[in-house]
């Protein structure tokens, strides 16, 4: 699938927001230990996915009733759904200079019932005009999201038959519709209640 940059300047999937507090001394301190093990880009890159995706369990997995959304309190709590987790990869790229935005699908049960956006990431490489998808929401039996800039593996290949769509856009800043979920629940089952259907 083609990536549509919404903003036509690379320097806006760079800075810094409320949600993507990568000035935060946490994010900041999180990043210089993940750099000092890897010393280049592509090797940070994937170094902190993985960190993200396997150190930080997506709440509905642990059962973790907390809702975080900035990234520095998703890192400091370890906890966080699709969209916060994508908030701290996000703010650990860009910390270390590498330009990343936030995609998403929409996605369904089994039968195309119930259906909820779920938050990716997509990271260009320095030096390169290429934008990757990455989905850092944490594997468990059936769902095996691996770091690719060859060929996505993501946690769910979305099944147009069900009406779930991968959405092409890259935004510079996390949806309106999914931050407003995350900021306006006091706990996991709200937001479950809160989630977008669409974007």
């Amino acid at each position: 699938m083609q990536l549509i940059q919404q903003n036509p300047d690379i320097h806006d999937y760079l800075g810094s927001d409320q949600a993507v507090d990568h000035w935060h001394q946490l994010v900041q301190e999180t990043a210089e230990t993940l750099w000092s093990a890897t010393g280049d880009a592509y090797s940070y890159a994937k170094t902190a996915f993985e960190f993200v995706r396997d150190t930080i369990p997506h709440s509905a997995d642990s059962g973790d009733l907390r809702v975080a959304w900035r990234a520095s309190d998703v890192l400091s709590t370890r906890n966080g759904i699709c969209y916060a987790k994508s908030h701290a990869l996000v703010a650990l790229l860009r910390a270390r200079g590498v330009p990343a935005g936030f995609c998403y699908q929409r996605l369904a049960d089994d039968d195309g019932a119930n259906p909820a956006v779920h938050g990716l990431v997509a990271l260009r490489m320095p030096g390169s005009s290429r934008w990757y998808r990455l989905d850092p929401r944490g594997n468990k039996p059936g769902v095996d999201a691996q770091f690719s800039v060859d060929g996505e593996q993501l946690a769910f290949p979305v099944r147009p038959e069900l009406g779930e769509v991968d959405y092409p856009e890259v935004y510079a800043a996390p949806h309106p519709a999914t931050l407003t979920a995350l900021q306006e629940s006091a706990d996991r089952p709200e937001l479950w209640r809160n989630l977008p259907t669409a974007l």
